[in-house]
């Protein structure tokens, strides 16, 4: 059984910056992609990010692109997503998710992630 442990949000003002953290009990951590996704209240799960499976490979959704920085530690079992320059419109919660598929390109819709973190919540207040 794989489990997807966020934290890391909260309440910060527009141009703060935030880093989530995501710590994964899986018995080999590194054989998963790792991923994040948004949901606005009324809106639909989003990519945000994702990253390859030795922390060499990452894409961006462009609403992110020089804001938002995935990274991952598998002597930690640990994804991150550091925020910065953050926008109201931001504000959502926020998912990690593992894709344990082994395919070259990385994966960037939910319908490619196998387990799904409960989420934590990324106010961003004007």
């Amino acid at each position: 059984q794989v489990q997807l442990v966020e934290s890391g949000g909260g309440l910060v003002q527009a141009g703060g910056s935030l880093r989530l953290s995501c710590t994964v009990s899986a018995r080999t951590f590194s054989a998963y992609a790792m991923g994040w996704f948004r949901q606005a209240p009324g809106k639909e799960r989003e990519f945000v990010a994702a990253v390859g499976r030795s922390g060499g490979g990452t894409y961006y959704t462009d609403s992110v692109k020089g804001r938002f920085t995935i990274s991952r530690d598998n002597s930690k079992n640990t994804v991150y997503l550091q925020m910065n320059s953050l926008k109201p419109e931001d504000t959502a919660v926020y998912y990690c998710a593992a894709d344990s598929t082994m395919i070259a390109t990385l994966p960037h819709t939910v319908e490619e992630y196998d387990y799904w973190g409960q989420g934590t919540q990324v106010t961003v207040a004007s």
